[in-house]
């Protein structure tokens, strides 16, 4: 009975989404589409929230949970369905759209290019929807693809298809598309060997390695893991912000989805070697991330690095439930899997909200870039309210909910971290040297990283948001965002609020996910809403936010109530008359860890001194930090790629004497490895 509701619900929050889409592509009935395909979102969200809940855990087969028959006859077989892993990222895709396709619907000029970008982005959420309702390898396949020709035609379309669009459309579509064959491979050699019909596979195997790692590189360049993010930061920004939303909020989290769907659901215990190579690239992917962004100007840009950052950390604890699940520690590993999904949901709902954020900052500045802002919390109080929300959240700052999730990431490294000391028993399980070795070294890459986010977003939010205006951006008539935008935010900002008040709602349904026995009792806290773990205690998250919230409100009444107000007094700068000019600058912001990372980061800079007559009158600074990634591996590896591309054109001679002496040549050479039995 529930399958046949929850599928009823899914169709018809589909259809909507399709409906909706057609209906945006007309001048007349464009505002009337954005409102059926929100209306279809939301029961998207509605039905994914309501599967996991029910508690349907990962099948061994990649048909579990409800699944319908797609009716289409003959192979190959399709079959669609929804279990509580494809539910969880069901629900982040609807409450994003909830969000991005009202907002969508004022940012998005009212031309053919905005009706036709509303009417794509309908198609990208039944793409998105499609991969995570896949029950067989075509579908699945097919989805994955169309993900990334969707958004590159958004892009085109809404920028017009200049020459800095196309070569990103080009890279984007090249480096996923290219890692996309290690996709193919995973998911058909899973589907030849009978894995996804439930054929047992052997640990350590080389079938399983195999899949485990083909499927590592190609989803993991899908969702920007380093070093294989080189599309990212030049595609995100690129898009409309309602498009970058959902593609950093739900595309590159749907690559998330097929890596457990891998790792977890169909290969059943790996390696820990494994696991060790996945809380590597996580690492890797979160310091990397975060520390780009901190020298970036503009503002879509940073919070696209941002979303390497925050994949890190999803994988930090992907990678710690392979390495606990390995050990025999199935109620950690479960734990691990559930922080990460947590955050995975949590990043996604933060994350958008800040795509929305800065598409309202560029509405009404016409700028993003972050030297040229300034002052808007006083000019558009609303944006600057919930952006500095998102802010707290992705910054990890109680009691909002990236805090919520990095915790339980931190507790579940922690474990991994003694592993070697434990022996077995009450879930614990026993590990080796090295698997503790790579818990530390998580856990200081997961601090490092909270502790680089703060930093980076205190530049955000003092340079957005707090002191004066800047250049241009003084005398121009800055004005709060439409109501029609302002409300998507303010739902989002909520959403942040509530789930990093009552996490304990989704833990115990995320942990129990898991296709191996867990015991899920130490997980219910005091009233199912607190954050309680085995061995640790409770973090009461609700209590937590209370009296934040008391304290807050407290200063604000203390604040206003005050009769006696400071007059405004100039700083002191040595004497001089403070100008725009002395104003801080995101590069003054980070200089000093520059300095502390001058040899990693290589950063040039560019000095300029204007002289009359002996006296200075004029100094100009530029300075650049390298993507040294980029510089070092793929230009290198583009060039030599063009160059031996120009010399394979050689073969192309247009002469047919040349062609059928082409396939002479070819017929002798099979001929003779026929003779010498290669060929059987």
């Amino acid at each position: 009975m529930i399958g046949t509701v929850v599928g009823a619900v899914l169709a018809g929050g589909l259809g909507a989404i399709a409906v909706g889409g057609v209906l945006s592509a007309g001048r007349r009935s464009f505002a009337a589409g954005i409102g059926v395909q929100t209306a279809g979102a939301a029961a998207v969200a509605v039905a994914g929230f309501w599967v996991l809940l029910a508690g349907l855990r990962l099948g061994k087969a990649f048909g579990p949970g409800y699944t319908f028959d797609a009716g289409v006859p003959g192979p190959p077989d399709l079959r669609w369905g929804v279990d509580g892993l494809s539910g969880l990222f069901l629900a982040a895709l609807g409450l994003v759209a909830c969000a991005a396709l009202p907002f969508s619907r004022r940012y998005l000029a009212d031309d053919g290019r905005g009706r036709a970008s509303a009417a794509l982005t309908a198609l990208f959420l039944l793409v998105l929807a499609l991969v995570l309702l896949a029950r067989d390898p075509f579908t699945f396949l097919f989805g994955w693809e169309a993900m990334s020709l969707v958004p590159a035609a958004v892009i085109l379309v809404n920028r017009r298809a200049d020459a800095t669009s196309r070569r990103t459309v080009f890279t984007y579509l090249a480096v996923t598309h290219l890692a996309g064959v290690a996709t193919w491979v995973a998911v058909l050699l899973a589907a030849r060997s009978g894995v996804l019909a439930g054929a047992p596979i052997a640990t350590g195997s080389g079938l399983q390695v195999a899949i485990a790692l083909t499927a590592l590189f190609g989803m993991g360049t899908k969702a920007g893991v380093m070093p294989l993010h080189v599309w990212l930061p030049r595609a995100h920004p690129m898009a409309p912000a309602p498009v970058s939303a959902l593609m950093s909020g739900v595309m590159i989290k749907v690559a998330v989805y097929g890596l457990v769907r891998v790792l977890v659901d169909w290969l059943g215990v790996l390696p820990s070697w494994i696991g060790v190579l996945v809380l590597a690239a996580g690492g890797f992917s979160a310091l990397g991330g975060v520390t780009y962004a901190l020298f970036q100007h503009e503002l879509k840009r940073l919070l696209a690095l941002h979303s390497i950052e925050n994949i890190g950390i999803i994988l930090l604890g992907l990678g710690a439930c392979l390495v606990l699940r390995s050990a025999g520690a199935g109620t950690w590993a479960a734990i691990a899997l559930a922080a990460s999904l947590l955050h995975t949901l949590n990043h996604a709902v933060f994350k958008a909200l800040l795509f929305l954020g800065a598409g309202a900052v560029e509405r009404a500045t016409g700028t993003l870039h972050l030297d040229r802002l300034g002052g808007l919390l006083r000019r558009m109080p609303w944006t600057g309210a919930t952006f500095g929300i998102a802010a707290m959240a992705i910054a990890g700052l109680p009691p909002l909910n990236g805090f919520a999730s990095e915790w339980v990431t931190l507790q579940a490294l922690l474990r991994l971290a003694g592993l070697a000391g434990w022996g077995a028993g009450s879930g614990g399980g026993s590990g080796g040297v090295g698997e503790g070795v790579a818990g530390v070294l998580g856990l200081a890459a997961l601090a490092a990283t909270a502790g680089l986010a703060v930093a980076c977003f205190v530049k955000v939010v003092g340079l957005v948001l707090l002191g004066p205006p800047r250049g241009r951006l003084a005398d121009r008539d800055v004005r709060e965002a439409p109501a029609s935008m302002v409300a998507p935010m303010v739902l989002l900002a909520g959403a942040c609020v509530v789930l990093g008040a009552v996490p304990g709602l989704l833990l115990r349904p995320l942990a129990a996910l898991a296709p191996w026995p867990v015991d899920d009792a130490p997980l219910v806290g005091p009233a199912g809403v607190a954050l309680r773990l085995p061995s640790t205690g409770s973090l009461p998250t609700l209590a937590l936010a209370a009296v934040l919230l008391t304290v807050t409100a407290g200063l604000l009444l203390a604040r206003g109530g005050g009769r006696r107000r400071a007059a405004p007094a100039p700083s002191w700068a040595c004497g001089q008359v403070v100008g725009p000019e002395l104003n801080w600058t995101g590069a003054g912001f980070t200089k000093p860890l520059r300095l502390v990372l001058e040899s990693v980061l290589r950063p040039s800079r560019q000095v300029v001194v204007r002289a009359e007559g002996g006296v200075v009158t004029g100094v100009s600074y530029h300075g650049h930090v390298p993507a040294l990634i980029d510089e070092q591996v793929y230009r290198p590896v583009a060039r030599t790629s063009v160059a031996l591309a120009a010399r394979a054109r050689r073969l192309q001679t247009g002469s047919l004497g040349t062609y059928v002496g082409y396939l002479i040549a070819l017929i002798v050479v099979l001929l003779g490895l026929a003779r010498t039995g290669v060929l059987g």
